[in-house]
């Protein structure tokens, strides 16, 4: 009885031919995508060496002077590590961390900071939201002169910026000058060095560090997934919160991060225009480095700044990452 199964016959010799062609041709590329592949690394080195530098570098002397001691000396602080018979004697201190954790003035410049940030990037996403949104939804003519009203206040000083707004918010400054013309007010009003003046100042200079990456994100949405939700009964609330919103959460995270990340350690702007009672944790850093001269403290308020902030950044990372890779399972069972 002869066998069901078709007998393995050789390649054919065009499939050869393609082949020995393919191998051929992959020989001949290698060496352009060897010079490829060390182009890219070229390229990503560039960077790796930037932040090396200007970033690693830097952190590692900060982190050790924060184990320092502090000296009446030039440098202000012992050295890390001191030479006895020949041999390296490592001298580690605590005591700049547990001043940290034992007065109750750090504490309290930490968590002031954290609450002027959060309610700051609070009040520049309740403004910001609304101006991306509808400068992604105007016309192709409106939509570079608008966008060139947010970055215009770029083209002046920061310094200066803060400046003006003393000149607008002092007792004899413009607003309480039209607020007393308009019989508003009888005497002038307290407005600078506030809390209210130091929230105006913060939102005003950080307002478009939040508008731009939530244009950027909003300006790619699709216009037919709203109709479609519209077709489907979808109120312009409801069609907003289940499809626009969610589509805009990562502009929402990265302009959130853009906004509390400077915020937090901010200097000049609680200096000029907040109160004298309530000092945030970037004016402690300055007086500690210059005015005490207690480097290793200032040293240890530096780097629990930064542990502050990279742990959101950590977080947002992860969740980008675990949403990246839920997505190729959603098209899989779709």
């Amino acid at each position: 009885m002869p066998s069901s199964e078709a007998p393995l016959r050789p390649p054919s010799e065009p499939r050869a031919k393609t082949a020995l062609f393919a191998r051929g041709a992959l020989g001949r590329a290698g060496p352009r995508i060897q010079r490829f592949i060390r182009a890219r690394q070229l390229i990503a080195g560039i960077p790796s060496l930037w932040l090396a530098l200007f970033f690693l570098i830097p952190f590692l002397i900060v982190l050790e002077i924060s184990f320092s001691e502090p000296r009446l000396a030039i440098p202000p602080y012992a050295p890390l590590i001191a030479w006895l018979h020949g041999w390296p004697v490592p001298h580690i201190h605590l005591s700049s961390y547990a001043e940290l954790f034992t007065d109750p003035l750090y504490l309290r410049s930490y968590l002031y900071s954290i609450m002027v940030a959060a309610v700051s990037t609070l009040i520049c996403l309740g403004l910001g939201y609304p101006m991306a949104y509808a400068i992604a939804r105007a016309g192709e003519a409106w939509r570079t002169f608008l966008l060139m009203l947010i970055i215009l206040p770029f083209w002046t000083s920061f310094l200066l910026r803060v400046y003006a707004w003393i000149g607008l918010l002092q007792n004899d400054g413009l607003i309480n000058d039209v607020l007393l013309r308009l019989g508003l007010v009888h005497h002038p009003v307290t407005l600078l060095q506030t809390d209210f003046s130091l929230y105006i100042g913060i939102v005003y200079s950080y307002l478009p560090f939040m508008i731009l990456p939530l244009y950027a994100n909003l300006e790619k949405h699709d216009p037919a997934l709203l109709e479609a939700a519209a077709d489907l009964g979808a109120r312009p609330l409801t069609a907003f919160l289940r499809v626009t919103l969610p589509q805009s959460l990562p502009g929402i995270a990265a302009g959130s991060l853009l906004v509390f990340i400077p915020a937090v350690g901010e200097y000049v702007i609680p200096t000029l225009l907040g109160r004298t009672d309530q000092i945030m944790i970037g004016r402690i850093l300055s007086d500690e480095f210059f005015d005490n001269r207690n480097w290793p403290v200032a040293s240890g308020v530096a780097i629990l700044i930064l542990l502050l902030l990279v742990v959101p950044i950590v977080l947002l990372q992860r969740v980008e990452r675990r949403q990246l890779d839920a997505q190729p399972v959603e098209e899989a069972g779709a």
